[in-house]
């Protein structure tokens, strides 16, 4: 299937039931995806290279489609995309910020946990959406539940400077609602082009462009310097899973309800702890794993209390 087919596809079923399974089922795959790419961000390298490493490929391999394989953008759609390179550079910084002062165990239930809550109340403004009680009972659900996890990972590090923890803490809290504002604001971006691979693409290189070069700048100051090709091989898997996580959750937010979209990705903070147990060796324990349960019946309650 061409971009172009797949593009008359997503035009074809957008806001009919199909769209909604289809929308369901790409916010759960961009949860996971988004676990996995927010770990390799943080695990064993400076969050800044890996995130520089990452944002080379993000943005030379979306290029040539950009260029090539879709529509060019209108005016309007420029003026869009540079709010895309504002919005986003101030949460991959604030983000970088936060990883650097805290575990990521802390830090990423924080910036998930706020986004929700701020994604459906933007969205419900920008887009009119309506969301029922027992829908509002399941965001808050799934987003306490995340704050409880982060709780708990918060009382866990205690070697950690707790002033530096408070810091990061904060950090990550604005910078949720950072992604509430990027999640609308993409969303937007989505339904204002007729095609919407042209606006995709165009993010994924418009997204990319700073952090590289920030990224070098850091490296020339490191006294140590890490070897690069593990380093660019992680940026390299990284580049291709963001394209799953952020590609995913914006198509759907084309297809159905953002806020829906929005609470059912949140779910990536259950895939963070399983990556956090499985691969950094940190414990989960009955507590995290019962706030896992309450995060995952939040999304249900949401996805079918409508």
């Amino acid at each position: 299937m061409s971009l172009t087919d797949f593009s008359n596809w997503v035009q074809a079923i957008e806001g009919t039931p199909t769209g909604h399974t289809a929308a369901m089922i790409l916010a759960l795959i961009s949860a996971a995806a988004h676990a996995v790419f927010g770990a390799l961000q943080k695990w064993r390298f400076d969050p800044w290279l890996t995130r520089g490493a990452i944002d080379v490929f993000y943005c030379s391999m979306a290029l040539p489609v950009a260029l090539f394989l879709v529509p060019p953008p209108t005016p309007f759609v420029w003026l869009l995309l540079a709010g895309v390179f504002v919005i986003h550079f101030a949460y991959k910084y604030l983000l970088a910020m936060a990883y650097e002062r805290a575990a990521y165990t802390v830090v990423y239930p924080v910036v998930r946990g706020t986004g929700p809550l701020a994604t459906v109340v933007i969205a419900g403004l920008v887009f009119g959406e309506f969301f029922t009680a027992t829908q509002w009972l399941g965001v808050l659900f799934l987003s306490a539940a995340i704050f409880g996890l982060a709780a708990v990972n918060y009382r866990s590090t205690a070697k950690v400077d707790r002033q530096l923890l408070l810091t990061a803490l904060g950090i990550a809290f604005i910078t949720g609602l950072i992604v509430a504002t990027y999640t609308v604001y993409d969303a937007y971006g989505m339904r204002a082009v007729v095609n919407p691979f042209t606006f995709l693409a165009w993010f994924f290189v418009i997204d990319g462009l700073a952090f590289p070069f920030l990224a070098w700048r850091r490296w020339q100051r490191i006294e140590n310097k890490p070897d690069p090709r593990p380093l660019l091989l992680r940026g390299f898997i990284a580049a291709l899973i963001a394209y799953v996580s952020f590609g995913g959750v914006m198509l759907a937010t084309r297809l159905d309800k953002v806020g829906e979209a929005a609470v059912l990705r949140e779910t990536s903070t259950v895939f963070a702890a399983f990556i956090g147990w499985l691969f950094l060796k940190e414990t989960v324990g009955w507590l995290r794993a019962g706030l896992m349960g309450l995060i995952a019946l939040g999304a249900v309650i949401v996805e079918f209390g409508g």
